[in-house]
């Protein structure tokens, strides 16, 4: 990953969206499922803003596709997720069961000897064997979201 910093006030929200949508024009559709660090992508750029990390996609056809496949994704998840309506704001993590998920089920259908999910290797073995990413085997990649588990937070506090 490449990218720089910028620095705004901690509590300045506001001074750091505008910072956010002036720095990362393009935001990885992807992002939550890399910066949780369950997937790599050759064209993710990280920027540091504040005391946030951010992570931009290098190239506007990538990230047209990627948009496709996480709607797909979200989309076919319905039934495996238990709601009828993906087009709702989600929970957080829900959406990370969904990207998560959902590449780790692409990494099983297309790339199973990869270490980890690679968006931008796995969306091209996609559409190089099914010839389009409408064409993917949901079925098989569902499986992958149905099955995936956040990491449990160690440490004290609460029950």
């Amino acid at each position: 990953m490449q990218g720089g910093t910028f620095y705004c006030s901690p509590v300045d929200e506001t001074a750091y969206r505008n910072a956010q949508g002036e720095i990362n024009r393009l935001p990885c559709v992807f992002e939550r499922a890399l910066l949780a660090r369950h997937a790599v992508c050759e064209l993710a750029a990280s920027h540091q803003i504040a005391e946030r990390e951010t992570i931009a996609c290098s190239q506007g056809a990538a990230h047209a596709e990627c948009a496709r496949l996480a709607e797909l994704l979200r989309e076919k998840s319905a039934f495996a997720l238990g709601v009828t309506d993906t087009r709702r704001i989600l929970p957080h993590a829900m959406l990370m069961k969904i990207q998560c998920g959902g590449l780790a089920g692409m990494r099983q259908v297309f790339d199973p000897e990869a270490l980890a999910p690679n968006v931008r290797r796995l969306v091209r073995l996609a559409r190089e064997r099914t010839g389009d990413i409408e064409a993917l085997p949901f079925s098989e990649i569902v499986k992958g979201i149905a099955a995936w588990k956040s990491r449990r937070r160690h440490g004290g506090g609460g029950q």
